[in-house]
């Protein structure tokens, strides 16, 4: 199966959680902190939603920061994505 987000959706899959602090001290399971960042896995069209022109401005295969509570959790063959709106994504990493 295959997600194709709707309007200003995007598909986002979350990078893994570190293992290690700089430091070097190993984080027990809990302790992990969910990492906002994440890779676009796919940008919907756009258009005009809720009566405004919107232009995606992200593509698939970039590396995003997005807003810590921001989307929709999805689990899809095993695999977990979040859906969030562009307005969520707050940086692209390069």
């Amino acid at each position: 199966m295959k997600l194709v987000p709707l309007g200003d959706r995007v598909v986002l899959k979350q990078c893994e959680a570190e293992e290690k602090t700089k430091s070097g001290i190993i984080l027990a399971g809990q302790a992990k902190e969910k990492p906002q960042e994440a890779e676009v896995i796919a940008v919907g069209p756009g258009g005009v939603v809720d009566g405004k022109e919107v232009t995606m401005q992200v593509t698939v295969g970039q590396k995003v920061i997005y807003s810590k509570y921001a989307g929709t959790e999805v689990k899809l063959d095993g695999e977990e994505y979040i859906i969030v709106k562009q307005n969520d994504i707050l940086a692209i990493v390069e």
